[in-house]
């Protein structure tokens, strides 16, 4: 079981974003990791072109609740906050990720804009050095220049492979680094894109998750035949998702505005468990813990983040922004997520395994 260790609450500095862009529904526009004596917090947030970085404390601190379990943040200043030194986009950026890796000691900081261009840069893990290896990537059908929602998504066993979902083209384009691998063509407008995660073997790294108006597909990069497209299964119809987060298990969460979140096994093709109304409105963003997965975060257009077991449909705790999210996001491997909204504010929630059931050997 989970419990939140703190929340906490900062305000992004109105010299450095007086006004943040609006940008889309569904758009994802802040993504963060944790230093590695895990004393602060290092946040990233878009806004027009240009990415900025914050830095918050995450020290210890007492954890007050409110009715239902609802958090009560505590304020704290940021501690350092600049412009991130790398090319800016010529078009208002949709979604960021950050993706880090062990073993290799740095990260990747990806975004993409409105228009689909692709910027990644490496990072040390303080965030440092961006410059050491930034590369661009424009789509094949550059001509078009549509504007509209972008989803990026990297590869969790090869970092150098990307996916780009763009909404009113109906593509999603996968590129190794700055060589472009292969395009999908959806049905529907594509609303969000995961590389699925397999602990067994690296097969996942080939398959990707896309969720595109009413449906769920699933499209695997060595297949020919139906353009690629392995699977599709349909949710409601009329009611678009907009959040899809793929476990280290294997298995897809999906969710959005009809404000349940299903949990698909695909190796089954079948529902495992459906956590009806779990919102009170639309969901625009999921993911599954890091310390277990039989828990979620389920990210509401109503400013509510909450958590609970999605196999008992149980809520174990919930926090709010104070006004609309302009972004949320999940560290890499650790149960601590970020949240901005666009009055400044920007939240961040550090979740860890109970205490109890450590002790007790059930947890390692």
């Amino acid at each position: 079981m989970l419990e939140a260790k703190s929340l906490r609450k900062a305000v992004v500095p109105s010299t450095l974003i007086p006004n943040p862009s609006p940008a889309n529904l569904q758009s994802s526009r802040l993504a963060l990791h944790v230093s590695h004596d895990v004393s602060s917090c290092f946040v990233y947030i878009a806004s027009d072109c240009h990415i900025y970085k914050l830095q918050i404390p995450l020290d210890d601190s007492l954890l007050s609740k409110g009715k239902e379990s609802l958090l009560i943040p505590i304020y704290t200043e940021v501690t350092n906050s600049s412009l991130v030194n790398r090319c800016p986009h010529r078009s208002e950026i949709q979604s960021i990720v950050l993706a880090e890796s062990e073993s290799t000691g740095y990260l990747l900081l990806g975004s993409v804009d409105s228009h689909g261009d692709l910027i990644v840069s490496k990072l040390d893990v303080n965030g440092e050095d961006v410059d050491r290896l930034t590369y661009t990537v424009s789509p094949r059908d550059c001509g078009i220049r549509e504007s509209s929602w972008a989803g990026l998504c990297f590869s969790p066993n090869q970092l150098s492979m990307a996916a780009v979902a763009r909404g009113f083209c109906k593509t999603v384009d996968v590129y190794d680094q700055d060589i472009h691998v292969r395009t999908f063509r959806t049905l529907l407008y594509p609303s969000a894109v995961s590389f699925m995660h397999n602990s067994c073997n690296a097969s996942g790294s080939n398959i990707l998750a896309v969720a595109e108006g009413c449906q769920l597909t699933l499209w695997d990069l060595r297949m020919k035949a139906n353009g690629g497209c392995l699977q599709r299964i349909c949710g409601s119809v009329g009611d678009i998702y907009y959040a899809l987060s793929s476990s280290s298990t294997g298995n897809i969460a999906i969710g959005g505005a009809d404000r349940t979140v299903t949990i698909y096994d695909p190796r089954k093709w079948s529902a495992l468990s459906r956590w009806v109304h779990c919102s009170k409105y639309e969901i625009t963003g999921l993911a599954f813990s890091s310390n277990d997965p039989d828990y979620i975060y389920i990210q509401g257009v109503d400013y509510e983040v909450l958590c609970g077991n999605w196999k008992t449909n149980n809520k174990i705790f919930s926090f709010r922004g104070d006004s609309n999210w302009l972004g949320f996001s999940k560290c890499h491997n650790r149960d601590v997520l970020g949240g901005w909204c666009d009055s400044g504010s920007i939240f961040v929630a550090d979740v860890v395994a109970k205490q109890s059931e450590i002790d007790e050997g059930f947890v390692n």
